[in-house]
């Protein structure tokens, strides 16, 4: 196991300068965003660092790559999922929407070779827009309801569920979280099923 990890190449440096400029320190030349964009699809790792401070500014450089691509009409985010996206920030359940996330694309991607040998072979690699879409209303909605799941309103009229009991002992965070790894995991197993059933 300590082999793989040491043979696992180090990220490439890149510095980004207070012009804005970026800097690879593997190639000694300045990249654009395109460039980092197209390393990210080639699975060359990199992070970025504040020439002046330091600080560690992957995060925002990433999304800032999101941003561009999606300005040139690549667009990848749906607006219900932006605005719900938005919404958790500062949300009491923001912590959990990464993981979710996480987990989420890498069911997705662990599917993507099914996926498109099913596109290729059934539609000779056009886009079934109509099940796709489908699908991904049917993931906005699981994920609607498991940040639903431990909210202490009810997602019906927004009033506070009561108790079953007064002295019913409260849930403890672990009971919490097996039963959120519950939800991520039948979320994995309707995306198999979906996928599956396009064999």
């Amino acid at each position: 196991m300590a082999e793989k990890e040491d043979s696992k190449p180090a990220p490439v440096t890149i510095k980004k300068y207070a012009n804005r400029r970026l800097y690879n320190t593997a190639t000694s030349s300045y990249v654009t965003l395109d460039h980092l964009c197209q390393m990210v699809k080639d699975g060359t790792d990199f992070v970025v660092y504040d020439a002046k401070t330091g600080d560690d500014i992957t995060r925002s450089v990433l999304t800032q790559i999101i941003v561009e691509e999606e300005s040139k009409g690549q667009n990848l985010l749906p607006i219900p999922f932006l605005r719900q996206l938005i919404s958790f920030y500062g949300d009491n359940m923001q912590w959990l929407v990464p993981r979710y996330l996480e987990h989420s694309m890498k069911s997705f991607t662990g599917n993507q070779d099914k996926m498109r040998e099913y596109f290729q072979t059934t539609f000779g690699g056009m886009f079934p827009f109509g099940g796709f879409e489908e699908m991904s209303k049917q993931n906005i909605a699981m994920f609607e309801r498991a940040m639903r799941m431990f909210s202490p309103f009810n997602a019906e009229g927004g009033e506070n569920v009561a108790p079953a009991a007064t002295d019913a002992p409260k849930a403890r965070p672990e009971d919490k979280f097996s039963e959120l790894q519950k939800r991520l995991d039948e979320l994995q197993s309707q995306m198999e099923n979906l996928t599956k059933k396009r064999d």
